[in-house]
């Protein structure tokens, strides 16, 4: 009976620990991932889904969050896989400016109102 105690002991407090792991959300990178962080012209959270939903499809690509109010894209790549440069131009051909290249015009006239640097809404007029 006490070899039972101790086991269930040991496993609640192996779960707790793994358990209070995953609610902070910040785990180790795994080996060979760099970050990269990439100023958009991103404006709302349909730019947000949108961006991150096309990195999720870029080869090497672990993770990327955009941060709206910043702009500010952070990505989680392989290194052997892709590179910042790739990644800015992927950022540029889903028609959000990446740093400083610019967005591909055909894509960027494809994005929503909402989503435009003209929009007034984002201008401030």
């Amino acid at each position: 009976m006490k070899i039972f105690r101790t086991l269930l002991f040991s496993l609640s407090l192996l779960f707790v620990a793994s358990f209070a792991q995953a609610q902070t959300g910040k785990t180790k990178p795994k080996a060979g991932t760099e970050q990269v962080q990439i100023k958009t012209s991103a404006v709302c959270d349909m730019c947000k889904a949108r961006l991150e939903k096309a990195m999720a499809y870029e080869k090497g690509v672990q993770a990327a969050v955009l941060d709206v109010p910043t702009q500010v894209l952070t990505v989680q790549y392989r290194a052997d896989k892709t590179s910042p440069d790739a990644l800015r131009a992927a950022v540029a051909a889903t028609g959000y400016d990446a740093d400083k290249l610019t967005a591909n015009d055909k894509a960027y006239d494809r994005l929503p109102e909402c989503c435009k640097k003209t929009n007034a809404v984002h201008t401030g007029e």
